[in-house]
C-alpha cells in the first residue's frame, strides 16, 4: 500500500511553436484542459503498474473536484483521505511541438496538518510507503518527526519517498533528503541545489538515502547510502509529451518498491514507464500499464549488471 500526498490539479495545456522569450509573445497552436498535478499522476502511474494507491491530497468541494476523483477511482486509486475542504488548483503547461514544455503551477491548500493526519492514518492502515513532493519542505519533517515520535512500538509507519521537484533552496532539499528512505530528482535541480556528481554521493551517503537523479533522455542515475553509483539509459521513444514523465518514473518506482524489488530494479521499471509515458499527450492519459511496461522489459532483455561504480 501506497500513500500519495501532495498536489492535484487541472491542466490547461497550450500547445506553442517554440516557449516564449521573457517578454515574449507566441500564437497558441492548441488549448485543452486534463487531469494533473504531481501526486496525483504518480498515484495513477502506481495503479496502473498494479500497486494498492491511495491519493490523499486536498481539493474542492464543487462538481470539477467530484470528477477529478472519480477519474482517479476509475485507474483503481483510492481517495478515501482526500480532503474537499479547498480549491482543486490549475498548472499551465507550455508544450512544444517537440515535447519540451514549461510549467506555470499554482499553490495548494495542503497544509502540516493535512499531511499529520494523512501520515497517521497510513501508520494505522498499515501503509508500506508514503510519498511527499518537495513543496512540503522543511515544513513538513517537523511533521514527520512528530509523527514518528508518537508511534506505537514496533509500528515506526510507513517508508519515505519525496520527489524533490518542487524544491526551491537547498536548505528544503537537505531536509527532505534527511527525512527520506527514497527521494527522486531531476538533475538541473539537483545540481543548481546540491552540486554535481561528488557533491550527490556524499549527499546520498551522508544522509543515507537511496538517491534517483534522472536526466531525461540522457537516462537516470541511482546513488546509494552505501556510496555506490548505478546509471542506466531511458528507453528510445518518439517524445510526443513529456510531461509527467517524472511523476510516472516516481509513481512505478514506488509500485515496485511496494512489490519487494529492489531500489535498482524498480529504477530500471521506472525508466521503462517514464519513456512510454512520454509517447502520448497528456500528463494522465500517457500513463502506461503493467503489460505494456512487461512487454517493453521483455522485448529488451536487461544487460548483464555491471559492477557498480564504489566512490567510498
Amino acid at each position: 500500500m501506497i500513500v500519495f500526498c501532495g498536489y492535484a490539479n487541472i491542466d490547461l495545456t497550450v500547445g506553442v511553436p517554440a516557449l516564449p522569450a521573457p517578454g515574449g509573445r507566441v500564437q497558441a497552436t492548441a488549448v485543452r484542459r486534463g487531469h494533473g498535478g504531481m501526486a496525483a499522476n504518480a498515484s495513477v502511474a502506481a495503479a496502473r503498474a498494479g500497486a494498492d494507491a491511495w491519493f490523499a491530497g486536498v481539493v474542492g468541494p464543487e462538481p470539477q473536484s467530484t470528477a477529478f476523483l472519480a477519474a482517479l477511482a476509475a485507474d483503481g486509486v483510492r481517495t478515501d483521505w482526500t480532503a474537499r475542504t479547498g480549491t482543486l488548483t490549475t498548472a499551465v503547461v507550455l508544450l512544444t511541438p517537440d515535447g519540451e514544455r514549461a510549467v506555470i503551477s499554482q499553490d495548494d491548500e495542503l497544509d502540516a496538518g493535512h499531511i499529520s493526519r494523512t501520515v497517521r492514518a497510513a501508520r494505522a492502515a498499515g501503509a508500506n510507503w508514503l510519498y511527499l513532493d518537495g513543496y512540503r519542505f522543511p515544513e513538513a519533517a517537523d511533521v514527520l518527526a512528530e509523527a514518528a515520535a508518537d508511534a506505537p512500538p514496533g509500528r515506526p509507519g510507513p517508508g519515505l519517498v519525496v520527489d524533490l521537484d518542487g524544491c526551491d533552496r537547498a536548505e528544503a532539499m537537505r531536509t527532505a533528503l534527511s527525512a527520506a528512505d527514497h527521494a527522486v530528482v531531476g538533475r538541473p535541480l539537483a545540481v543548481a541545489l546540491l552540486g554535481g556528481d561528488p557533491d550527490l554521493v556524499r549527499v546520498a551517503a551522508d544522509l543515507d538515502v537511496h538517491l534517483i537523479v534522472t536526466d531525461g533522455s540522457r537516462g537516470w542515475t541511482l546513488l546509494t547510502p552505501a556510496g555506490e553509483r548505478h546509471h542506466g539509459p531511458a528507453i528510445e521513444v518518439d517524445t510526443v509529451d513529456a510531461t509527467g514523465a517524472g511523476d510516472c518514473f516516481t509513481g512505478a518506482y514506488c509500485a515496485e518498491l511496494d512489490r519487494g524489488r529492489t531500489p535498482l530494479e524498480a529504477a530500471r521499471f521506472a525508466a521503462v514507464a517514464a519513456g512510454l509515458s512520454c509517447t502520448r499527450r497528456g500528463a494522465r492519459d500517457g500513463l502506461p500499464g503493467r503489460r505494456d511496461i512487461d512487454s517493453w522489459l521483455s522485448d529488451h532483455p536487461t544487460p548483464e549488471t555491471p559492477e557498480p561504480t564504489r566512490t567510498r
